[in-house]
């Protein structure tokens, strides 16, 4: 066994550590004797160097942690404890190709950081230094470090591309949730194998298009990208010195020629609505919350957007079915796909905040002519229960019916309405008619939170530029087409669109089954790539600033 030596850190970083040791008066913290090292193989000091991490909380050196120490120890016990990227004083090919790729990660929405790339590219300058003396390009210790510290990060990149970063949630449908030490040791030997780096990237990435599409429009993203530190906006409402705030965020963003010269209400308001049309908002001049996200959307923190978008898509299944509908909540559309392509896609207006629609995973199962909506007891308790109580017509006003646990109707004024707090031992059911806030066709689909697919009675809303503004139900603009395609499909003819719009003429309630269930995913991703350029949504349930500040905090 080789001897190791323990020495105190004193006021040095982990990369000096890592490379060329502390100054005078100063040791690393974990080093083999320097009087053995020439006499010890490759395999022996990786082998001990492997022990010490161990001892020392899977830290290398005492300094840098493995986040696959587990993993890296399996690989290493598999090959001898022989060097996997190098042999003798050389790397092997296929390692500077790693190394390489690590380097420039972020085209993958990955973090080169966390592959270790900062301590590598110190140890890789050194090797190719010429100046360097003999005695130091020679330093097996250097070598062996450097294997295992691309060892390590080899294992958290295949974890990373092939699972992503953020955690299992309800609606991840991806069935691999850990990878075994066995998965890790075939990349490798794949690797090794072919010598191909992309091709073992490529059989691990999710095959979904949009996952694709938004990949290849990150180097352009990158080459314009700003590092510039903006004017930070706090909540409209909060504080006294947001108007003064705000003109410095525009001059920031050339809308304005000075931040010094206090601008005028009319000056401001073009200048926001100028931004609001370049990000994709409504252009109405107003300074409001949704603007204010944008604003604050650097694109340090665009950055972290598309590295939480690209991790979505690897929470879906490796292949998805051959028809189904796609929802995207920040991006207000929905998408009807058959054969990896889109046949037809259409506007639709989602959940407000307070009342946001859910993700999930479900079939459409059934469609309905002039349905009825039965409210449910979340909208009665903070909506309908209210308002009755001010004024118990407020219900027939609405075309709403109050029907008791038999199915007879009530009438709101015999009802003791001051009993209530929570929630009313009735049903409230809006019958069915052009008036109904469903509109005249509903999509059915079994799910615990009473939400559809539906057409509605307010269809000018779909204008609206942002359209946050259901009660968590999804809208649907083109519902019309959407139904005829999964009938056409279901059946293979034209006979029970025939009589869905027959229906619809007579104004008639109606059910149709749809024999095979068109899968429904409905997710809220807000980067996507649309023409090759990168377009950011509206973070509009605050869903993607959580996952930042729970996966990428340091960032």
């Amino acid at each position: 066994m080789i001897r190791l030596r323990f020495f105190l850190a004193v006021c040095c970083s982990p990369i000096f550590f890592l490379v060329s040791g502390c100054g005078t008066g100063s040791s690393s913290p974990v080093r083999p004797d320097e009087t053995v090292v020439p006499q010890a193989s490759s395999a022996e000091l990786l082998r001990a160097y492997m022990e010490a991490t161990a001892n020392d909380n899977e830290r290398l050196d005492g300094l840098i942690p493995l986040r696959q120490y587990r993993a890296a120890r399996f690989i290493y016990e598999h090959f001898g404890f022989n060097p996997v990227w190098s042999v003798g004083k050389g790397w092997r090919r296929v390692g500077d190709s790693l190394a390489d790729f690590i380097d420039r990660a972020r085209l993958f929405g990955l973090f080169p950081e966390d592959y270790h790339n900062r301590e590598l590219l110190v140890i890789r300058k050194k090797f190719s230094e010429d100046s360097l003396s003999k005695s130091d390009r020679e330093d097996v210790a250097l070598w062996v470090k450097a294997d295992i510290l691309l060892t390590d990060g080899f294992i958290q990149l295949v974890r990373d591309l092939k699972l992503g970063r953020l955690g299992r949630d309800s609606v991840s449908l991806n069935p691999d949730t850990l990878l075994s030490d066995q998965f890790y040791l075939e990349q490798i030997q794949k690797l090794r194998n072919t010598g191909s780096v992309a091709a073992v990237i490529r059989d691990l990435e999710p095959q979904h298009p949009a996952y694709h599409a938004l990949k290849r429009a990150i180097p352009r993203f990158l080459d314009s990208m700003d590092y510039r530190a903006y004017t930070v906006l706090p909540a409209p409402s909060r504080s006294p010195q947001f108007r003064t705030l705000l003109q410095r965020r525009l001059f920031e963003e050339g809308l304005l020629a000075s931040d010094t010269i206090l601008a005028d209400s009319a000056q401001l308001s073009a200048a926001v609505k100028e931004f609001q049309k370049r990000n994709g908002l409504t252009a109405d001049g107003r300074a409001g919350d949704a603007t204010v996200r944008m604003m604050n959307l650097s694109d340090r923190e665009k950055f972290i957007r598309v590295a939480i978008s690209l991790d979505k898509y690897k929470q879906l299944p490796p292949e998805l079915p051959g028809q189904y509908v796609w929802v995207n909540l920040p991006g207000y559309y929905l998408e009807l796909w058959d054969d990896d392509s889109v046949r037809l896609s259409s506007r639709i207006i989602c959940g407000k905040p307070a009342t946001r629609t859910p993700l999930l995973n479900s079939a459409i199962a059934e469609v309905i002519t002039y349905p009825q909506w039965t409210v449910p007891a979340s909208i009665i308790q903070k909506e309908i229960l209210p308002a009755v109580k001010k004024n118990p017509s407020y219900l027939t006003r609405k075309g709403f019916s109050l029907l008791d646990r038999d199915g007879n109707v009530v009438h709101p004024d015999s009802v003791d309405w001051s009993r209530y707090s929570k929630g009313i031992p009735y049903r409230v059911v809006q019958g069915s008619g052009d008036a109904n806030a469903l509109g005249v066709l509903k999509f059915n689909f079994s799910n615990k939170y009473a939400v559809y697919l539906h057409d509605t009675n307010q269809r000018y809303l779909f204008g609206s530029t942002t359209r946050a503004l259901s009660h968590g139900c999804v809208r649907v603009q083109d519902w019309r087409n959407l139904a005829h395609y999964l009938l056409r499909r279901d059946s293979g003819s034209s006979a029970r669109i025939d009589s869905l719009n027959r229906w619809l003429s007579k104004k008639e309630k109606h059910s149709i089954a749809i024999r095979n269930r068109v899968p429904l995913f409905i997710r809220y991703i807000t980067c996507e790539a649309k023409e090759g350029k990168l377009q950011f949504y509206d973070d509009i349930y605050g869903e993607d600033q959580q996952l930042k500040k729970q996966y990428f905090p340091s960032k």
